[in-house]
């Protein structure tokens, strides 16, 4: 399971550093097989700032689960041609580096600071600024839809 968060850095060439707690288990569960794609929200539209990095098994589960979805519901048309179209296969090199398409990078607005923030199966990985913002709404109360719902969870 991956959680936490750290700060990380993107190089000239679009390369990304995975912190060492997580390689291991990375190249354990998955051989560093990942997959990257745009990160979607409830409302089927990108997180601006934010993409989805999945280890291969688990991208397995999601993409069993969205192919199951009803082919004529709308939504999940949308789901498949935004989540499925834009993901792509990564491979951690011996460094234990991955390299962002540069199409996602653009899309999320990848620059030299990054966060990676362990999600349990998988990670996003923020722009530093909009990672930034988000928290900054979520400290305020500002983003609160959905908070009533958590209240059927026990701990």
């Amino acid at each position: 399971m991956f959680r936490g968060i750290s700060s990380i850095n993107l190089d000239v060439k679009g390369r990304l550093a995975i912190p060492t707690r997580y390689r291991e288990e990375l190249q354990e569960c998955c051989d560093g097989q990942l997959i990257l794609t745009v990160a979607v929200n409830e409302l089927c539209v990108g997180e601006s700032g934010c993409l989805w990095v999945y280890p291969l098994p688990e991208w397995e589960k999601l993409e069993q689960t969205i192919n199951r979805l009803p082919t004529l519901n709308k939504m999940a048309g949308k789901l498949r041609r935004f989540l499925i179209g834009n993901a792509t296969e990564c491979e951690m090199d011996n460094q234990g580096r991955l390299l962002l398409p540069e199409k996602l990078r653009t899309f999320a607005g990848m620059d030299k600071k990054l966060v990676l923030v362990g999600q349990l199966n998988k990670f996003e990985l923020w722009n530093e600024d909009a990672w930034t913002a988000k928290e900054a709404e979520w400290m305020t109360g500002t983003d609160n839809e959905g908070l009533e719902e958590l209240g059927s969870l026990s701990f």
